[in-house]
């Protein structure tokens, strides 16, 4: 078995579509589809079910996947340690942002001292949904993302924490809470909140909890085809929902009939840099440091 025929198979167990796949590799779909036929052909069963749909493993690709996987990601990680002892630590980095909110402040200025330091190196950064940015570091997709807190997927590392937020609560800006000027965490139990879609449970209960720090419980809705801040600040603006946050959160979005008030009794949100601990690599370590480095400068050393 060849090197290329084993990196396509897996790249196509990670995407399970054919153009997605060629397009990955820079391949054309047709020579994708010649390699998992001949793959195919020579462990004598097939590792795919197409239909004109979908795409997806039989068990025996299932099993061929999971057993070439762990040498395979070995041996990338064998050649990357190689090269970098020797000129310095290079390639790409793809990191995921599930909003500006959760990279903090000072992301900017970490990814602009890391190009700096690192002259080798590429940067690349992408935006989407919690559940989007997780995946893609599970299979490799992305190298980090910078997601809420707390998280304790397995197989994840976390990493340096970009952000500490104090909250606030978004409201309509004829709101009783925003003629007050601030809610109390037991205020909740007064309003509608919103469910957000693909977070993790322990992290959704942070950030709009189904409880009051008293016991009592809060209502929380999942909006029909939520996309994120734009249905969000709508669905406050018309009443429907209001929202606990961060503070910054009114710096970064701002909304006509929308009132961000600060939201006491709820404990600070933090965001950090996570990763898949078995794809960690020079590279990954570097721009945690990196990250590290930079909050300390801004922000002073972290407390305990």
């Amino acid at each position: 078995m060849e090197w290329r025929e084993i990196e396509v198979f897996l790249v196509l167990a990670d995407e399970l579509h054919f153009g997605q796949t060629a397009d990955r590799l820079y391949l054309s779909q047709a020579r994708v589809s010649q390699t998992i036929r001949a793959l195919e052909s020579r462990v004598g069963g097939r590792l795919f079910e197409r239909t004109s749909r979908q795409v997806s493993l039989t068990l025996l690709g299932e099993r061929l996947r999971d057993e070439l996987r762990p040498g395979y990601d070995q041996i990338l990680r064998a050649f990357a340690s190689a090269r970098e002892s020797t000129q310095g630590i290079s390639g790409a980095l793809r990191i995921g942002v599930v909003s500006l909110l959760v990279g903090g402040p000072h992301l900017t200025g970490i990814l602009q001292r890391f190009e700096a330091e690192h002259s080798l190196c590429t940067i690349s950064v992408v935006d989407g949904s919690t559940s989007q940015c997780l995946d893609q570091v599970d299979d490799g997709r992305l190298d980090l993302a910078a997601v809420y807190l707390p998280l304790t997927r397995p197989g994840l590392t976390v990493g340096p924490v970009l952000a500490r937020q104090e909250r606030a609560l978004l409201v309509p800006d004829d709101h009783p809470l925003a003629r007050r000027g601030f809610a109390d965490a037991e205020d909740l139990t007064d309003v509608v909140l919103c469910q957000y879609p693909g977070v993790p449970e322990e992290t959704l209960d942070v950030l709009v909890p189904p409880r009051t720090p008293s016991g009592q419980p809060t209502r929380r809705i999942v909006l029909d085809m939520f996309h994120g801040a734009v249905t969000l600040l709508s669905a406050v603006a018309r009443g429907v929902i209001c929202h606990p946050t961060v503070a910054r959160f009114a710096e970064v979005y701002q909304q006509p009939g929308v009132t961000g008030i600060p939201l006491r009794g709820l404990p600070p949100m933090e965001s950090a840099l996570v990763w898949n601990a078995s794809r960690e690599s020079a590279i990954i370590r570097a721009f945690a440091k990196c990250a590290s480095e930079t909050l300390e400068t801004v922000e002073g050393p972290a407390e305990g």
